[in-house]
């Protein structure tokens, strides 16, 4: 039962594989946002919810988010019409794989398993590139299978790369740049707060209860400190008398 766990936690890892070096950008996501992880769970639900899924949360957890069941009925149940039913996908795995080369990993963990500056990244390096199926590629995760899904709002980049002489070691340095080619719907400022929204998400996911649990670390961090003071003052008081 510990393999079958350990190896459905390192199945995402292999599916979204990277052997880039590309530095991460910092996400500057908010767990305790709820506006910011309601527009999240839009934007994964209209176009994440197509190919992938997430098995392990329910539509109804949204509620913690601030929605109402109504809101969610109305908005977000697009695969289902059960609030009680986990976020699955539609897509058939075969049609998937005939398509993509690869069945798309489920997103449950993808906040905890990548991380999110990983993911916040990885959704803004996308580039045009002839020489792939999809006709895209990523600088994070190079050869990736998956298309670029948010390139209307994005536009379309193109991977710059420049050469020089370094005039001491005589050693040919290469560099690699993303440039806006033609803009999309979104200027980048707008489209850094879309995919910081989804990202948001994503983290979320993986782990619901993860602001309330460090919460009450720091509650129960202070009441061991206070008990800690309350103990020496304690001792002192027994042993002020003893020679």
């Amino acid at each position: 039962m510990k393999r079958l766990l350990a190896l459905l936690l390192v199945i995402p890892a292999f599916a979204w594989a990277s052997t880039a070096k590309t530095p991460l950008d910092r996400a500057p996501g908010n767990l305790h946002d709820k506006v910011s992880l309601q527009r999240g769970a839009a934007i994964f639900v209209n176009h994440c919810l197509n190919c992938h899924s997430a098995a392990m949360m329910r539509y109804a957890r949204l509620e913690d988010l601030g929605l109402s069941e109504q809101q969610i009925r109305d908005n977000l149940l697009l695969a289902t019409d059960k609030i009680g039913d986990t976020m699955t996908t539609a897509m058939d795995p075969a049609v998937a794989k005939a398509a993509f080369g690869i069945v798309p990993p489920d997103l449950s963990l993808a906040g905890r398993s990548k991380g999110a500056d990983w993911l916040y990244t990885y959704m803004r390096s996308f580039y045009r590139d002839p020489e792939t199926k999809s006709g895209w590629n990523n600088t994070v995760s190079p050869n990736v299978a998956m298309p670029h899904v948010l390139w209307e709002y994005q536009g379309d980049q193109a991977l710059q790369v420049t050469s020089r002489m370094d005039p001491n070691t005589g050693d040919t340095k290469v560099s690699h740049k993303l440039v806006l080619e033609r803009p999309g719907k979104m200027s980048p400022l707008e489209y850094e707060q879309y995919t910081s929204d989804l990202v948001n998400f994503l983290a979320y996911m993986a782990e619901p209860a993860q602001s309330s649990r460090k919460l009450w670390g720091i509650l129960v961090l202070f009441f061991l400190a206070g008990f800690f003071v309350l103990t020496l003052l304690l001792k002192q008081e027994y042993w002020k008398d003893v020679q």
